[in-house]
């Protein structure tokens, strides 16, 4: 193994507004990400703020994804974190990305555990 974990860090524009405010849909959403990257899930934590915005996290025994929402702005912050080589967590980060129907994206991974970070960009739409 190259790193202790993978880490991605994406931003999401221009997403359905409707589904960034609708907590039990983005919790749904996070649960099937974490299952089709084949992760295990362990906990699931989300909250919804008035009068909109969702904040949650699913924890799985290789780390976390989280989402933070921003309805008003078309815009969700999400991380995937993934400990070990078995899961990817570009996977999960994929089909997050298609639920929430984004048109723009950034989506950054950060190598953990390996000492000075050097970040690059992995792909912008």
């Amino acid at each position: 193994m190259d790193t202790m974990g993978r880490h991605v860090i994406a931003e999401l524009w221009e997403c359905n507004l409707d589904i960034l405010n609708d907590m039990e849909r983005l919790e749904k959403t996070f649960v099937n990400a974490a299952l089709k990257a084949g992760a295990e899930v362990r906990e699931v934590a989300f909250h919804k703020f008035a009068p909109f915005g969702v904040s949650g996290v699913v924890i799985i025994s290789e780390s976390h994804l989280t989402i933070h929402s921003f309805p008003e702005h078309g815009y969700a912050s999400i991380d995937v974190y993934t400990c070990g080589d078995i899961i990817d967590p570009h996977v999960a980060v994929q089909y997050i990305q298609d639920e929430l129907d984004a048109k723009t994206t950034e989506i950054i991974e950060v190598p953990r555990g390996m000492g000075a970070v050097q970040l690059k960009n992995i792909k912008a739409q």
